[in-house]
């Protein structure tokens, strides 16, 4: 028995001994991440010298193939280093700095005749690593293996959303120990025992399943791939690349927020010249529908009518608005449109629409019609008509088009090849592609898409830049009839999460917030009116809607003001301070463009349901300038219960080396712009 013993412990150390560990660091030493054939492939990521991620398993489960597990050796290796910049043709910033290390690692299993290369790249403010497989036969995944073993988990703290639910990505955010989070949605943000902030999600998805986490072991998090109608994972010929699994690191909150490693992460620009795309502001046909003034469905109470939206077309030309989306104007609302996949046209207007006489108008005027397409999840009934529909829009000067996919997790409507209706979820590998079909279908028009009830952005605004936007959280609509509305905190805990994925269109700037009363226990925007200007800065996305009436803008010129001089297309972004869920404060610079010199800077801070007064450093200002400071915040009673309107608008000169002292009221904001004088 002392024999055998000794001999197990001698081939254990003899394997020991034979294992290889790899490890690359990010350009600045501070973050560096392991991988090993010790036993199982894994990969471990240390912050400052301690581990912030342990040994975590790698590999795959096929439907028929063996499984990438144990009998792996590392069999070669290679770096390479990246220093450059690229630019965006819009974004939250013009210029983008690629820094990093990387490390492309062989296994193999001889045994098998399998093999596969696990690539990572360490920036700055994180990692990325990504399989790569060559297989010569098909291959069917049924898992993926990998793990996220957060370090010290059970003093860590995360903000989270549930996955695989029947409401998609709208619901609002949890704060919990980390232990508690079960099967959650990516981005997945937390902080560890030492402060340190951490993020994970994935970059550049394409042909794959989305990844949701699912937490096994406390605090091992195990990629679990969204599945198909038929149960498998992903469907591959065998070669194949996933996506990034990412892991964004920061010493704070802010950090999370300037990192742009999703971007960096994905590919060029694959459309060529998209001088076309262009960013810009909306107002639309739209809020009246949820706050019951009109129907999307044909009727006395119909919004979309052609005298309506030359009304909407004209308030934007005078405003300086790009556009009008108008929803409810194409045959099929009538009815319970969330089950009318099947009836929807998307070329045939209803007889109160002139889509050709409103395009005229439009040219008139000075703004475009923006387009719909609401696919109530057959997306079946859309591929069949995605063609005409676009050519109608082309041919009537729209640009733009909003889709939406409203129906419940898991069931979105696909006919297959023998006539046979299957359900997909949203973020399974065929809606992935779906989505992607209908961005570069678009492209070839010259249209740009803002895609709602869509797969989670993972950075795809890069090579495909007319995928301008997407909703993807619970937007402003549930202000209107959710249950419950967003609370204070909600816009401050999108900052660090779903924000972290890419811009969000989440339709700021409601006025009126007292269409169903005020006080807390009505359907109403819980914000002053100070914070909703305010979100136009914090919230980014290249297109922003004014997404209150018309009339109710006209009502409060002071406020709208800002609307109307706030840019969606920018230098430079940078986040000042915040906490999540707390506060977050940003600035970003107007990138040079028609009313904007290039100089200016606009401000943006919220805070959840706590009001808090913050120092404002202005270094971020050029040095030797002189800015005039507009300001919009909460008047000194303002509170957002019963006081949301409360607005204080003022003036003062400042440079570089002033400080500004801002109060912000439960549930306010402030918005500043920053005029170069």
């Amino acid at each position: 028995m002392r024999l055998r013993y000794l001999s197990l412990c001698l081939a254990v150390l003899s394997a020991n001994a034979l294992a290889k560990t790899e490890q690359v660091r990010s350009p600045n030493g501070q973050i560096e991440v392991h991988i090993s054939d010790d036993n199982h492939p894994h990969y471990s990521v240390f912050f400052q010298g301690k581990p912030v991620i342990n040994e975590s398993k790698l590999g795959f489960d096929f439907q028929t193939a063996p499984s990438f597990r144990d009998g792996f050796e590392i069999v070669s290796s290679s770096q390479d280093n990246v220093s450059s910049t690229w630019q965006q043709p819009w974004g939250e910033e013009r210029e983008i700095t690629d820094n990093h290390h990387e490390l492309a690692v062989t296994f193999n299993n001889k045994a098998k005749q399998q093999a596969y290369t696990v690539r990572i790249r360490a920036f700055d403010d994180g990692i990325g690593f990504r399989y790569e497989v060559n297989n010569a036969k098909p291959l069917t995944v049924v898992r993926e293996l990998t793990e996220f073993s957060v370090a010290q988990s059970e003093k860590a703290t995360a903000w989270w959303i549930p996955a695989r639910g029947w409401n998609r990505y709208e619901y609002v955010y949890n704060t919990t120990p980390l232990q508690q989070a079960q099967l959650v949605h990516t981005p997945f943000t937390f902080k560890n025992a030492d402060n340190v902030h951490l993020s994970i999600h994935e970059a550049a998805l394409v042909d794959y399943s989305a990844m949701v986490l699912d937490q096994r072991r406390p605090g091992t998090f195990v990629s679990n791939l969204t599945p198909w109608s038929d149960g498998t994972a992903v469907k591959t010929n065998g070669q194949f690349k996933t996506p990034w699994r990412t892991i964004q690191i920061a010493k704070d909150t802010v950090g999370l927020l300037n990192s742009r490693l999703i971007l960096n992460l994905n590919e060029p620009n694959k459309l060529g010249d998209v001088s076309w795309v262009e960013p810009g502001k909306y107002v639309g046909i739209w809020w009246g529908m949820h706050i019951n003034k009109n129907t999307w469905g044909s009727g006395d109470k119909h919004g979309a009518t052609t005298a309506n939206t030359k009304h909407y077309l004209d308030f934007a030309a005078k405003n300086g608005f790009d556009g009008v989306l108008v929803e409810g104007w194409n045959i099929g609302w009538d009815g319970d449109w969330f089950f009318n996949g099947d009836v929807f046209s998307f070329s045939k207007p209803y007889d109160d629409f002139d889509i050709e006489a409103i395009a005229q108008y439009g040219k008139k005027v000075g703004a475009k019609l923006i387009g719909h397409h609401e696919t109530s999840g057959n997306v079946t009934n859309y591929r069949n008509q995605m063609t005409d529909a676009f050519e109608l829009y082309a041919k009537n000067n729209v640009s733009q088009v909003k889709t939406g996919y409203v129906a419940d997790g898991g069931n979105i409507k696909r006919i297959d090849a023998d006539g046979i209706a299957r359900y997909e979820w949203h973020d399974g590998q065929f809606m992935v592609n779906e989505y992607l079909d209908n961005v570069k279908l678009a492209a070839k028009y010259k249209i740009s898409i803002n895609t709602h009830e869509p797969i989670k952005d993972t950075g795809l605004r890069r090579t495909y830049p007319n995928w301008l936007a997407r909703e993807g959280a619970r937007g402003q609509e549930f202000n209107a009839w959710g249950t419950p509305p967003n609370p204070p905190e909600h816009t401050t805990m999108l900052a660090y999460t779903r924000m972290l994925a890419g811009p969000m269109d989440f339709t700021p700037g409601i006025f009126d917030m007292s269409f169903n009363g005020l006080g807390d226990q009505t359907n109403r925007p819980q914000t002053t009116l100070a914070k909703q200007l305010a979100l136009y800065v914090v919230l980014y996305s290249p297109i922003q809607m004014a997404a209150d009436l018309p009339e109710n803008y006209e009502a409060r010129p002071d406020a709208f003001q800002f609307i109307k001089d706030v840019p969606t297309d920018w230098e430079k972004s940078i986040a000042l301070a915040g906490e999540v869920g707390d506060y977050v404060v940003y600035t970003r610079k107007a990138k040079k463009h028609k009313q904007y010199s290039g100089n200016d800077w606009f401000l943006g801070a919220i805070t959840d349901e706590q009001a808090r007064d913050i120092e404002v450093k202005l270094d971020f200002l050029e040095a030797g300038k002189r800015f005039e400071a507009q300001i919009y915040q909460d008047g000194k009673d303002a509170e957002w219960k019963w006081k949301p309107y409360e607005l204080e608008v003022r003036k003062q000169i400042v440079t570089q080396q002033d400080t500004l002292s801002l109060h912000l009221a439960t549930s306010g904001g402030v918005a500043i712009r920053f005029k170069a004088l």
